[in-house]
């Protein structure tokens, strides 16, 4: 009888997750994803305070290569940036992106987004004078902590 149970319990989390992976990326075509920063993170034009954000690319004609920055749901638009493509050797389940650090009492600068499952992600456009101060500073890769989901809190980013 505890055969049968676990036969039923391990079909139960399978259809979970596969029900789970479904949802979560039900409508890839616009690349939503929420982020969860525990600290300020700068994109181009202004800082971020901590919190959740919605990531997705914007509805364009002229490509993919805007993207919107909104609060957690969606009834306030922070920013639409203009990124260039960028490619990575791998690809993962999770959401993945990029910080500078710029020292003690700044925040990091967000450089890259890339979505679950894609190799070429989107590259942050900065002022010529903050791209070379970018240039020498130490970046990080982080990786979302909740697998093939696009609700993430990005731990390096203040852990």
């Amino acid at each position: 009888m505890k055969t049968n149970k676990l036969y039923i319990v391990v079909g139960l989390i399978i259809a979970f997750s596969l029900f789970s992976e479904l949802a979560a990326h039900a409508d890839e075509s616009d690349q939503a994803t929420t982020l969860t920063f525990n600290q300020p993170i700068q994109i181009p034009g202004q800082v971020l305070p901590a919190g959740t954000y919605l990531f997705k690319l914007a509805n364009s004609d002229s490509g993919r290569d805007l993207v919107q920055i909104f609060n957690s749901d969606r009834t306030h638009i922070y920013a639409t940036l203009q990124t260039i493509p960028t490619d990575r050797h791998d690809t993962t389940g999770q959401t993945v992106i990029t910080l500078a650090e710029q020292g003690a009492g700044k925040p990091d600068v967000l450089l890259k987004w890339f979505y679950p499952g894609n190799l070429t992600g989107n590259e942050f456009l900065y002022s010529d004078q903050k791209e070379k101060e970018l240039a020498h500073a130490e970046q990080q890769i982080i990786v979302a902590n909740q697998p093939s989901t696009s609700d993430s809190e990005m731990p390096g980013a203040g852990n």
